[in-house]
């Protein structure tokens, strides 16, 4: 092979590369398992998370909808306006394999202050809905986001092991056989030399 000196030195570095790569094979598929059984956790999470969340938004739809019909879309449209507020969103990270996963979360929100006679008990549940639906659509988000982290490292993973057992391991095997093989040979020329030696040495002494 190319660039191999077939020596005993050469054979037990390539050895113990082999032996690295075999464990680190090991331990990539050993993480990218992980990563697969987390990632379709996360599936499952997400399918609820946004069958919950299409309900909240429904339910905020009509809410807001029955508010209009009361109040009247331009009133409803102007109240929305004055009780406008901001809520931060709060980002946490989970490790999961060494993977940093940020989660979102909106912090948590009063009802906003309004005068009570100047709206309907249907403008406090469409914006008590609104809330909800908010709270909802963060948590799909925040789902989502891993859900792709997870399935880039799972792909990155998969590539790393790919190259592992059918390229890296397989050229060190073969490097291992032609070393082997010529230092075989080497042993070999090398026994009938000697072989040969000895009986010109014997010749001479007779």
């Amino acid at each position: 092979m190319e660039g191999v000196t077939p020596t005993r030195m050469e054979l037990l570095q390539i050895r113990k590369r082999k032996a690295l790569a075999v464990k680190g094979h090991q331990l990539l598929s050993e993480k990218r398992d992980a990563l697969v059984s987390s990632f379709f956790d996360l599936i499952k999470k997400r399918k609820k998370a946004r069958e919950e969340m299409e309900k909240v938004v429904e339910e905020a739809y009509r809410a807001m909808m029955m508010a209009e019909m009361a109040m009247g879309e331009e009133r409803v449209r102007d109240m929305a306006e004055k009780i406008a507020m901001e809520r931060k969103v709060e980002v946490k990270g989970k490790n999961i394999m060494g993977i940093n996963i940020p989660e979102f979360h909106l912090e948590a929100g009063e009802m906003p202050e309004y005068s009570m006679l100047s709206t309907t008990a249907l403008m406090d549940e469409a914006v008590s809905k609104a809330m909800k639906m908010l709270d909802r659509v963060v948590e799909v988000a925040s789902i989502e986001g891993s859900v792709q982290m997870l399935g880039r490292e799972i792909e990155k993973t998969k590539r790393r092991v790919n190259a592992l057992e059918y390229i890296f391991i397989p050229r060190l095997l073969n490097t291992l056989t032609y070393i082997e093989r010529q230092l075989e040979e080497r042993e070999r020329e090398d026994f009938f030399r000697r072989k040969r030696i000895k009986a010109l040495l014997e010749q001479h002494e007779d």
